[in-house]
């Protein structure tokens, strides 16, 4: 049998279970070789002088990439770490161990997308092939009832048909082969300070206890399934875990599915949901390209809003005339935690009483939020700045009726969340 090496570019997809990407790249080949590239862009600053990741989230990242490679290492295989562009470092290693093709997961947002397009480009100078996977999502693309072209920018009867016509997939098999070439480069986790971030940032997050990995994610979610209370923070305890990949989305539904055992239950309900809205909002980017980040959103003319950095500072440094918006405004600096309703509040105050610019507030939320991905808030942001794709969500959003339901009593931090990050 030939000799056959592929290379798997992992990004957001952290794990080994129910990872198609390794799966048929492993049983492909006869070598694999696991890279991850800390990609300076994601730690760079915006036009708005935000980071794009803050400290706190970067050792998140750090601690799930050190995760996945101590499990590769026990399996007998490695994970090649570097920092750079991938367009410059995927080739090079493609070329040095003759690969023969590289394995990612297919992204939908612009900066993503561009990325794998100039890897693209650079490995075909070298006739290498990159295989795009669609993944990442609970429902499959190809599963959907309507091509992506038709898909209904309602949520309501998106939701409706995916789950009346379609179904979720198994959960992918467990990959069996880890070989790797003899005498691949040794590669070490860099730190926080090799990723740019200052003397004051890394200081920040050295006094914290910060843990991460594929381990800990299927931990995480056995305890918030198993928990017979259930609260709002569920889906925010995992959403940091699916959004850098070390939990599965479709590992979740069915753990959910198995828990039910064919009974409703109106909390795992809300969980699904929010899977649901996941798979609509990247979807929408699929259909709508790059509808998210634009002002103006899926509508035809902007919406009039005020540039006044004094009142955005208020906001985001937790200075307004609302006590529960400032709370949580603190939180979610100081921790990057913040759930799911919460969310919505803030977001709200920013747009309906300051009429401030919502892509500022969303740049906001990408540089703190701890569970950060981009079609997920940006998506969430431009419905509560009316310019969403699906026209029901739109409507303006009561918020102080949102705190008196919801948080009569202030906002909590759940014990799960300050355990695995203290």
């Amino acid at each position: 049998m030939e000799k056959r090496a592929a290379l798997i570019w992992f990004r957001n997809d952290l794990r080994l279970h129910d990872n198609e990407v390794f799966l048929e790249a492993s049983s492909k080949s006869s070598f694999i070789i696991p890279v991850f590239c800390f990609d300076p862009r994601y730690y760079a600053k915006n036009q708005y002088d935000f980071l794009n990741t803050n400290a706190i989230r970067a050792a998140f990242q750090l601690e799930t990439v050190k995760a996945l490679k101590e499990k590769l290492l026990s399996l007998g295989s490695d994970l090649m770490i570097y920092i750079g562009h991938p367009e410059d470092i995927i080739p090079r290693i493609a070329q040095k161990y003759q690969v023969d093709e590289v394995y990612h997961h297919r992204e939908v947002a612009y900066r993503e997308t561009s990325i794998s397009e100039r890897v693209e480009t650079e490995l075909w100078k070298s006739k290498i092939n990159l295989k795009h996977i669609i993944g990442h999502t609970l429902y499959h693309k190809e599963d959907l009832p309507f091509p992506v072209r038709d898909i209904p920018n309602s949520f309501a009867i998106f939701k409706k048909k995916i789950e009346r016509e379609s179904f979720v997939r198994s959960v992918a098999a467990y990959p069996n082969n880890f070989m790797t070439p003899p005498h691949l480069e040794k590669t070490s986790l860099p730190t926080l300070e090799d990723l740019g971030y200052s003397p004051e940032e890394t200081a920040r997050v050295k006094n914290k206890f910060i843990t991460g990995g594929e381990d800990l994610a299927l931990e995480m979610m056995q305890t918030v399934l198993n928990d017979p209370r259930g609260s709002e923070h569920d889906y925010t305890l995992l959403s940091p875990f699916i959004a850098l990949g070390s939990l599965s989305p479709i590992r979740l539904y069915h753990e959910i599915k198995k828990l039910e055992n064919g009974k409703k239950n109106k909390r795992f309900d809300k969980l699904i949901d929010m899977l649901l809205w996941r798979d609509y909002f990247r979807f929408m980017l699929k259909k709508y390209p790059n509808v998210f980040f634009k002002e103006k959103g899926f509508k035809k003319e902007h919406i009039m809003s005020k540039n006044d950095q004094l009142l955005f500072d208020k906001w985001r440094f937790g200075e307004t005339e609302n006590d529960f918006v400032n709370q949580s405004m603190l939180l979610l600096q100081k921790t990057g935690y913040l759930p799911y309703f919460a969310r919505i509040i803030v977001s709200s105050y920013l747009v309906q009483e300051y009429n401030i610019n919502w892509l500022k507030g969303a740049y906001w939320f990408e540089q703190n939020i701890f569970d950060y991905t981009p079609a997920s808030n940006y998506g969430n942001w431009s419905h509560i700045a009316g310019v969403g794709t699906s026209e029901r969500e739109n409507a303006p959003i009561d918020w102080q009726k949102l705190i008196q339901t919801h948080y009569p009593q202030g906002i909590q931090v759940p014990d799960e969340f300050l355990s695995q990050i203290n």
